[in-house]
């Protein structure tokens, strides 16, 4: 029998002083069997980077919400969908094969991939010819040691406050604080 995905609720409070953007967002995370606490952290982070594009590109008009992610290769981890059913931003995270990177950038207005993990900068040199030209994705590689440090937050239930400035993402719930300052790789 199948493991089922887990069930994860998070309050998350975003202050994006970068882009005037403030807002509470209630989600739920389903966890795939497979997924580490650490990859559906950075999934959150990434949703909380990209929140502000629900206002200045969607003018609020829009779903931002977590994909299928690892249950469906073909769905994002993060999805801003406006109301037209057209998809304004897709958001990756991992270090994903060239091709279905590509074919999200031809389904999507703008593609975010947010890379983590000791293996990153080896995926990207192998990766960075391939995806040069696909104008319409951006790349950031989050820190090892500050995407582990996101792990103890990661409870069933969360209350977790983002504040975003000069590119930073300062991430708490209250008993644990982590700044990740990622890196543009294109």
């Amino acid at each position: 029998m199948a493991t089922k995905s887990t069930i994860f609720k998070a309050n998350l409070q975003i202050a994006d002083i970068d882009h005037g953007y403030y807002a509470d967002h209630a989600l739920t995370l389903a966890r795939h069997p497979s997924e580490t606490d650490e990859r559906m952290m950075v999934r959150l982070c990434a949703l909380a980077w990209q929140a502000h594009q629900l206002q200045s590109v969607c003018g609020g008009d829009a779903t931002l919400a977590f994909g299928a992610g690892l249950s469906d290769p073909d769905e994002p981890d993060v999805l801003l969908r406006d109301f037209t059913g057209r998809t304004r931003l897709w958001i990756e995270v991992g270090q994903p094969e060239d091709k279905p990177l590509l074919k999200a950038c031809g389904k999507a207005d703008a593609v975010a991939l947010y890379c983590y993990g000791q293996a990153a900068e080896v995926w990207w040199r192998g990766m960075e010819s391939k995806l040069a030209r696909a104008k319409n994705l951006r790349v950031w590689r989050i820190p090892t040691a500050a995407a582990q440090a996101l792990i103890p937050m990661a409870q069933r239930s969360m209350t977790l406050q983002a504040t975003l400035q000069e590119g930073v993402l300062m991430l708490g719930d209250g008993s644990h604080n982590v700044n990740i300052e990622p890196l543009s790789w294109k």
